[in-house]
């Protein structure tokens, strides 16, 4: 075992998470994160490479530690600073964090080195700091604490929600179960209250996987959200149910219960599986008599009149610029409903991603004359995937930023190594991204708010691309203000450099 092989195995021993930053490159990323930094963080290794150390803020952005961090960034000096941080799954934690800068021989500042301790207990015991509350969880729990005396209360509420409820104990047994339980299930209070969840009818939700969330990370006061069941239940049959739960620390005499809620989504399934099947019906019988239109509209072209009037060549190209959108479309469509069938083909070959970034962008240079894109970086990385692919999440990305920037002709892209990944960004200035619209823009069909009247489209670009670059073993994200722009980056794993060949 080498030097480094030690070091490494010592930083990945620490009990405090340790990350490294390339200041070298903009934005100064992630280079380098220890086991302990995913485990206070809740992302993996993967998650983390390549996005700078503010995206553990989320949206609470003026905290005035920031300052401090980019001042002593700017300074090139130490800095230790204690601020509110949150998890992948929301719950924030308080984050004592120290930053060095490291030095190369000619005194300039190359990296940081950032060492991060959860101190939230700390905080919480001597009661400086209260934790916000970010989450309608958090939010209920509250209202609920004022009037957790009364049994009466409680159960009313339990007995009129529209969805199947239980309460349990700390031990996982049945307290209560609301009526909507009782009757979706058709059992009676006897055969449910006083026994143990994992026990209920034909013990179906005695499952490895969800017995380890409730049992093991709810206590940790982090809910199980959309837990998926198919199973086929004693007296209904075969159905898709999905359960959430979730800790109530109560004070006085109900004092730790378990929520349960559980809803039949049977129905949603099959309504979601008919509209794929619709979709990839349609698409498909849409697509043959579109090539056929196609290939006639290019052979009208190729057999065009000497004597033919400006009008009848015009009226043919535009024929063809619309034909050609709709083959986008339908295309779309077609990837979106292999994408949810699991039937989509990846090819993974080895290709170096700077020549596809640097055809691609050639590419759409040429179709879009009127916009500047920029392009910066050197990776000199080989990636083992489908290059058409990767090249058309990079043409998604760029078409979207000239899309949604009419009053901005810049593009900028850039590529960077970040630890063994490559990291490709692309920046515009065009409308931005609320913060609400971040969190659901790549699900599939899903189209901003403020976009949807003034730019046609249907919402499958961004669900497409982040279902290839998680395909390939990468990550996907936007970095967005409204008003402000936009920057959508995604990672890929390095198979290998130049270096190594």
């Amino acid at each position: 075992m080498n030097n480094i092989d030690i070091y490494l195995q010592a930083l990945n021993s620490a009990n405090s998470g340790i990350i490294i930053t390339d200041n070298t490159q903009p934005d100064n990323p992630i280079i380098y994160c220890n086991r302990a930094f995913e485990t206070i963080t809740g992302y993996s290794h993967n998650e983390i490479i390549g996005h700078n150390c503010r995206f553990l803020q989320q949206q609470d952005r003026n905290q005035k530690e920031r300052k401090i961090i980019r001042e002593s960034i700017v300074e090139q000096k130490e800095c230790k600073v204690e601020m509110r941080n949150y998890r992948k799954n929301g719950t924030l934690f308080w984050n004592e964090l120290y930053i060095s800068p490291v030095k190369n021989r000619n005194q300039e500042v190359t990296h940081f080195i950032g060492v991060q301790n959860d101190i939230t207990e700390r905080k919480r015991t001597e009661n400086e700091l209260r934790e916000e509350k970010l989450s309608v969880e958090k939010k209920i729990e509250e209202r609920t604490k004022e009037l957790v005396d009364n049994e009466a209360f409680l159960s009313s509420i339990i007995q009129t929600v529209r969805e199947s409820l239980l309460v349990l104990d700390n031990d996982y047994k049945v307290l209560s179960a609301n009526t909507h339980f009782l009757n979706s299930f058709k059992v009676t209070n006897e055969d449910t209250v006083g026994k143990l969840l994992f026990e209920l009818g034909n013990h179906q939700w005695d499952i490895p996987s969800l017995k380890d969330l409730l049992t093991k990370i709810l206590p940790t006061n982090n809910p199980v959200i959309d837990y998926e069941v198919e199973h086929v239940f004693p007296f209904i049959g075969k159905k898709t149910m999905l359960l959430n739960a979730y800790r109530i620390e109560f004070e006085g005499q109900y004092k730790d219960r378990i929520l349960i809620a559980i809803e039949d989504i049977t129905e949603k399934k099959e309504l979601d599986r008919r509209k794929d099947d619709f979709l990839s019906i349609a698409s498909h019988e849409l697509k043959t008599p579109l090539t056929t239109i196609k290939g006639l509209v290019q052979l009208l072209q190729r057999m065009i009149p000497e004597n033919s009037n400006e009008r009848y060549t015009s009226m043919l190209e535009k024929v063809s610029v619309h034909v050609d959108r709709l083959n986008h479309l339908i295309t779309g469509l077609l990837d979106t409903s292999k994408i949810q069938s699991g039937n989509i083909e990846i090819h993974k070959e080895p290709f170096k991603i700077d020549e596809i970034l640097n055809d691609t962008i050639e590419t759409i240079s040429i179709s879009q004359p009127d916009h500047h894109i920029t392009f910066k970086g050197i990776t000199e990385s080989i990636i083992l995937g489908d290059d058409l692919q990767i090249s058309q999440v990079i043409n998604n990305l760029i078409s979207n930023a000239i899309k949604y920037s009419p009053n901005s002709k810049n593009i900028e892209v850039f590529a960077s190594k970040v630890g063994n990944f490559v990291k490709i960004s692309v920046k515009d200035y065009g409308v931005g991204i609320s913060s609400q619209d971040k969190s659901k823009i790549f699900n599939r069909f899903y189209r901003a708010g403020n976009i949807q009247k003034k730019f046609p489209g249907l919402g499958i670009g961004l669900y497409i691309s982040h279902e290839i670059i998680a395909n390939h073993n990468g990550t996907l994200w936007v970095e967005s203000e409204p008003g402000e722009g936009s920057t959508f980056s995604f990672t890929l794993p390095i198979m290998k450099t130049n270096d190594n060949e």
